[in-house]
């Protein structure tokens, strides 16, 4: 088991759980509500390009008030992204505080093509470039686990393998991992849900046609089957049968040898909702239905990136108890950060998926197509709606850290929200699947 480091709270403190238990959701309802949030503030230095670009209209004056609300300061926040101090907490923190970056650019400014572009006027934060020493041995060990151990892809897939980055974007995301095994956890579960994502849904023969006996089959890899013992060496052999099955199964052995019995379960509920995600995808897709935009988030807040932020205290080595983490602000929290992030797929992924075959939905796509405007204006109020995502997220990670300051869930906060732009720095720079449209 890991070191789970200084705990010197239990985990169901009576006052504590009262006073976590009693949160409202408050401000960040009304910034979803109205547009805006009540403490638009980073756990960084916010970076955006300035809205000046993008011209006029609602979008652009929509961008221009969240970055002059972004130059506020919160001292909590910029407290909780320097991480936990006091007596008993020194072991709660293993990475260097990252650097500030300066004030908002007069002008946009570019960055080299081998370092991405980011999109102009996302509400972002920028991060570090990942230590390079781990990016290349986390980088040969998942090559290594994916070929020989689970033979994930076969060798014409490599190239798409190595331009995905992975070891690139789990150290970027996680920079607080005590170990390289620590940071493969979420590795090899970042390989093995894209796995399932490509051969059962898109790229690689996936097909809404069937997608939720596969769905059901795979995730009996992470959920296992209890049955009699007539039937159990059938279900046993069937988690070697296809390459997401294989991943899974491996995947999830390696977790479970690190976590507690609750962070396991806890993957394993978000894992079930991101397979309910895809199902609602494959129906829509099946039946050539384009959701309304509401109904679009809607499927897109399980059909998401949650199963990777919600592991961050697994890979960093210590446990949010469940207690804390199963509370109705702490789950909000996490399905803000989960739907920000998935958003930002849905832009930088924009102009890949309308080079693939067939009719993908994304935001822009949809917003464009239920609001009937065209698709520069959709894709620019898709990047509002992620900003709004985002401020919500920030409100409400503030609120719920000033609320219930163990220092366990100032820890936890900070990981999903470094997550959260490890993700963004990710997409921006992985030129490789992505590039943006001509739309400024």
């Amino acid at each position: 088991m890991p070191d789970r480091g200084p705990s010197p709270l239990q985990s169901s403190l009576p006052a504590v759980a009262a006073r976590f238990g009693a949160y409202g959701h408050g401000r960040g309802v009304d910034a979803l509500v109205v547009g805006r949030p009540a403490l638009p503030t980073g756990l960084s230095v916010p970076v955006a390009v300035p809205a000046e670009s993008l011209g006029g209209g609602l979008v652009a004056e929509g961008v221009r008030e969240s970055a002059a609300a972004a130059r506020t300061t919160n001292p909590f926040l910029e407290r909780l992204r320097r991480g936990p101090s006091g007596l008993g907490t020194a072991g709660l923190y293993f990475f260097t505080p990252r650097k500030e970056s300066p004030t908002q650019p007069e002008q946009p400014q570019a960055a080299p093509a081998a370092e991405g572009i980011p999109i102009p006027g996302l509400y972002y934060h920028p991060v570090p470039d990942p230590d390079p020493v781990r990016v290349e041995e986390v980088s040969r060990r998942i090559k290594r686990w994916a070929v020989d151990e689970v033979e994930a892809y076969p060798p014409e897939w490599e190239d798409q393998f190595d331009g995905f980055s992975v070891g690139r974007y789990m150290v970027a995301c996680h920079p607080d991992a005590p170990t390289i095994e620590h940071l493969m956890l979420a590795t090899r579960l970042m390989v093995a849900e894209n796995a399932v994502d490509d051969v059962y849904c898109e790229d690689h023969g996936g097909s809404p046609i069937g997608l939720g006996g596969r769905l059901l089959l795979a995730h009996t890899a992470l959920d296992p089957v209890h049955t009699t013992g007539e039937y159990q060496a059938g279900w046993a052999e069937s988690l070697h049968a296809d390459a997401p099955r294989r991943a899974y199964r491996s995947a999830m052995e390696y977790f479970v040898q690190q976590s507690t019995a609750s962070q396991a379960d806890r993957f394993r509920h978000d894992m079930a909702r991101l397979h309910m995600g895809y199902l609602a995808e494959a129906a829509w897709a099946q039946t050539e239905y384009v959701p309304e935009v509401w109904e679009y988030l809607a499927m897109r807040q399980f059909n998401n990136f949650r199963p990777c932020p919600t592991i961050t205290d697994t890979v960093g080595g210590y446990e949010l108890p469940a207690d804390l983490h199963a509370q109705p602000a702490m789950q909000r929290v996490v399905a803000l950060a989960g739907n920000a992030t998935t958003i930002v797929n849905d832009l930088y992924s924009y102009t890949k998926e309308l080079a693939s075959p067939g009719r993908h939905l994304n935001l822009p796509v949809v917003i464009a197509e239920r609001e009937s405007c065209s698709e520069r204006d959709a894709y620019l109020k898709a990047v509002e709606v992620h900003n709004d995502l985002m401020h919500a997220f920030e409100a409400e990670a503030a609120e719920l850290a000033t609320a219930c300051p163990d220092p366990r869930v100032l820890r936890f906060l900070r990981g999903v929200a470094v997550w959260v732009d490890g993700n963004h720095y990710w997409h921006m720079t992985n030129t490789y699947r992505y590039s943006l449209p001509d739309f400024w």
